[in-house]
């Protein structure tokens, strides 16, 4: 009885059968693993329960979409860059007594309201107030 007929081949191992497993372990870890946030941090937005004042300055409102895009008096914007929302700011009338509101949405990136104040800096605005939920919402 002869189990080997060539003595001199040397036999391999077929890698296959193996990637399979290693398929399906990762896809089994990728759905069981639970991952942490560690950079992310939990806030809550302020509420204001003030009434509203008497005299209305003329205010412009600037809104800051979750996505970051934004709106300038109602107008969506296509640019993201500071000077795209100074030429928006400067076409909607914004002056030295403008009275300018950052209505932010809540899960908005930091960096997008940032980018609103720096476009405000830079034309001179000082009269800057974000947009909060009144503690009845």
């Amino acid at each position: 009885m002869r189990f080997n007929p060539n003595p001199l081949e040397e036999p391999e191992i077929n890698l296959i059968p193996f990637i399979d497993v290693l398929l399906v372990i990762l896809i089994f870890l990728m759905l069981t693993t639970t991952y942490s946030r560690y950079t992310t941090l939990r806030v809550n937005l302020p509420t204001a329960s003030a009434q509203a004042g008497q005299e209305q300055p003329e205010q412009l409102v600037v809104s800051v979409a979750s996505d970051g895009r934004y709106a300038v008096g109602g107008h969506e914007m296509e640019l993201r860059s500071v000077d795209a929302i100074m030429d928006a700011l400067r076409a909607q009338g914004a002056g030295e007594n403008t009275l300018m509101v950052i209505s932010a949405d809540a899960s908005a990136p930091v960096q997008a309201a940032v980018t609103v104040m720096d476009a405000a800096r830079r034309l001179g605005l000082t009269r800057i107030t974000f947009a909060a939920q009144t503690g009845a919402d």
